[in-house]
């Protein structure tokens, strides 16, 4: 039994760390524009068939992953400069939705320049799992949650030590005033859209061993990450880590204990129960209106 409960759990922790990835290139972007961006998944999808397909080409894996991460880099600015940009000024919902056409332009593009076809990676280090106390590790797992590691105090660094992590924070907090300090929002802006795709390429490239990838592989892990980044406040990424964590544990508990055919229905069950007891989620901002 503790053989068994401890494969859930590290099955769990492992895709947790990916949805927590994922939530928090959602996060970023809804600070800076208070949009949710919807075309968060496609950079999953980016990152992963980008590296199949320059593997594939003869690139070495290392600049591969190199070469995914600034492809979907590029994509993510395109996606600001030449959609978000144009229409700052458009009501919020209207943005949301030009990111959801977004991700259905790019889910396209991808089979037509590579398949709709389920691709497999290379494991970086290998697929030999490690023995802990009957359940198996692999050692991709650690990959993930030990990149999750290093990316959150990358982050907490970059928030808390760089003038321009302070812009992005004070943007965060109150936009007009970081305006009137001489911010420049836009530039924010587009920080987080480059912040964001290149996480969500990252976590693309991570699960791509585990669980293959494919075009459509963003529009599921995307969802999920979104589940992540609203049980742990909209808008605070630390919680969508939590939030993805909590997700990825409870879904695998489910498959395990209840039926798989009840996994993708736990993150939609998590994000209910939060929003009606918790409206701003685990560790989101209270929002207080003057009128």
């Amino acid at each position: 039994m503790l053989a068994e409960f401890l494969q859930y759990l590290i099955s769990g922790v492992t895709v947790g760390a990916i949805y927590g990835l994922v939530g928090i290139g959602f996060s970023i972007i809804y600070n800076s524009s208070q949009v949710i961006n919807f075309t968060q998944g496609e950079f999953v999808m980016i990152g992963g068939m980008a590296t199949v397909s320059l593997i594939s080409a003869g690139v070495p894996m290392p600049l591969a992953m190199l070469g995914a991460v600034a492809l979907a880099t590029i994509v993510g600015v395109a996606l600001e400069k030449f959609c978000i940009e144009p229409s700052r000024n458009a009501p919020v919902v209207t943005l949301i939705i030009i990111t959801i056409g977004a991700s259905i332009f790019l889910r396209g593009t991808a089979e037509v320049l590579w398949d709709r076809n389920f691709h497999s990676l290379v494991p970086i280090s290998g697929d030999n799992p490690i023995d802990i106390a009957g359940a198996k590790l692999l050692p991709q797992s650690i990959w993930i949650v030990g990149s999750l590691m290093v990316i959150v105090c990358g982050l907490w660094l970059f928030f808390n030590r760089t003038l321009l992590g302070k812009a992005m924070l004070a943007t965060s907090y109150n936009r007009l005033a970081a305006q009137l300090v001489g911010i420049e929002v836009r530039n924010i802006l587009l920080l987080s859209f480059v912040l964001s795709s290149t996480l969500g390429a990252v976590a693309g490239i991570l699960i791509a061993p585990i669980s293959m990838t494919y075009s459509t592989v963003g529009v599921m892990l995307g969802l999920k990450g979104f589940s992540a980044a609203i049980v742990g406040g909209l808008g605070n990424p630390m919680g969508a880590i939590l939030g993805g964590l909590i997700v990825g544990i409870a879904e695998a508990m489910t498959a395990g204990y209840i039926s798989s055919a009840y996994k993708d229905a736990v993150a939609f069950i998590i994000i209910l129960a939060v929003l009606f007891f918790m409206p701003n989620g685990l560790f989101g901002r209270k929002v207080v209106e003057k009128v």
